[in-house]
């Protein structure tokens, strides 16, 4: 579930990037947006994994 929440507050801190870039154009808004989607990206990624493995433990 810690990862979980690690991914929930992920993508609150990007909001803020999303509304600059998409309401008044920011590029550097959108760069770190970018990241941040990456990130996102990668760690439901490795929630995956987890539910994979406790999923198969029992």
């Amino acid at each position: 579930m810690e990862l979980f929440n690690e991914l929930e507050q992920l993508v609150a801190n990007a909001r803020k990037d999303a509304e600059a870039f998409y309401s008044k154009g920011n590029k550097a808004a959108g760069t770190r947006l970018r990241k941040s989607m990456q990130e996102a990206k990668n760690k439901a990624h490795d929630i995956r994994k987890e539910v994979t493995e406790k999923k198969n433990e029992g």
